[in-house]
């Protein structure tokens, strides 16, 4: 984070194109065997020995960096469908599609939600992001049909009561834990559900961990303080001095606030549950070294908006 506040957000102007060919082709190298590592019937890593590299992660940040510099850049053409719009739209394409082979759902609808806001905010007319959002839905509703594992999550969510044992044992266990918090919580470390009752306590789930360990009211402060990012991120976005830094600086804001939404509306059961990380809370290297260098290039941004921050 302290070094990519240090960089002229300008210079990765330059870098762009060579950072969207490096992103997909690492999201192809996750799907060739004995160089993508699988796990949970996922392949979503790189295995470089010492750590594990989730591709994934590096290009939300690649998408955001190139849709901000080509909306930059064709702002004469930001209303033209075939010149502004679809060429932008078939590269996040190219790139959900090959999120969604590996599979990581939770990831693709993250990356729709970041590019959605970076349309809003480059411009495009609303039409066209109407219709790519219909398309999308129709889309993810064939890829939800196509594997029987996702439909019986999909009803686990809108009857939580069916298979308590089975696909519905983790948004179970989950509401067990938050409702076991109340007011103050169990204390910080006492959470009895994540001892082999629920899983992935350190990932997807940490979010009821934290619930039964810290209570609501604790909880509520830590919202606050996501919202409070959120807030000052979009408020750096509206002071920045150029288009490139809007759409860097709105972007990763959403980002980072879509991912939370997503992570604590699935173990909420406010919708379907999908697994993503808590940002900057749930463990995983890629997600907190790539959203912390985000929240770096955020800072170098307010560096140089029109009103002090």
């Amino acid at each position: 984070m302290y070094i990519f506040s240090r960089i002229d957000y300008h210079r990765w102007q330059k870098w762009i194109p060579l950072l969207v060919l490096v992103g997909i082709g690492l999201l192809v190298a996750v799907l060739i065997p004995k160089i993508g590592f699988e796990a949970g019937g996922a392949r979503r890593w790189i295995n470089f020995g010492a750590f594990l590299f989730q591709p994934a992660e590096f290009v939300k940040l690649v998408m955001i960096l190139y849709l901000a510099s080509w909306y930059d850049k064709r702002q004469h053409h930001v209303h033209d469908l075939y010149f502004g719009f679809l060429p932008s739209l078939a590269i996040v394409g190219v790139v959900a599609g090959l999120i969604i082979l590996q599979p990581d759902i939770g990831t693709m609808l993250v990356l729709a939600a970041i590019a959605a806001a970076m349309f809003f905010i480059g411009g495009v007319r609303m039409r066209y992001i109407y219709a790519s959002a219909a398309a999308a839905i129709l889309a993810l509703w064939l890829v939800i049909k196509a594997a029987p594992y996702r439909v019986s999550r999909f009803l686990a969510f809108l009857d939580p009561s069916a298979d308590t044992r089975g696909i519905s044992y983790q948004i179970n266990q989950a509401l067990l834990a938050i409702g076991s918090g109340g007011l103050w919580g169990e204390g910080f470390g006492q959470s009895r559900q994540k001892y082999s009752y629920l899983p992935e306590p350190i990932g997807d789930s940490i979010f009821a961990i934290m619930s039964e360990e810290l209570g609501f009211i604790r909880i509520s402060l830590i919202l606050l303080l996501f919202s409070f990012f959120a807030i000052r991120g979009y408020k750096i976005a509206r002071n920045s001095p150029d288009t490139f830094g809007r759409l860097v600086a709105g972007g990763i804001t959403s980002w980072l606030l879509f991912q939370t939404l997503i992570n604590i509306g699935g173990i909420t059961g406010l919708i379907p549950l999908t697994g993503i990380p808590l940002t900057f809370i749930s463990y995983g290297s890629t997600s907190l070294a790539l959203s912390l260098a985000s929240v770096g290039i955020l800072l170098n941004i307010s560096r140089y908006t029109h009103e002090k921050i």
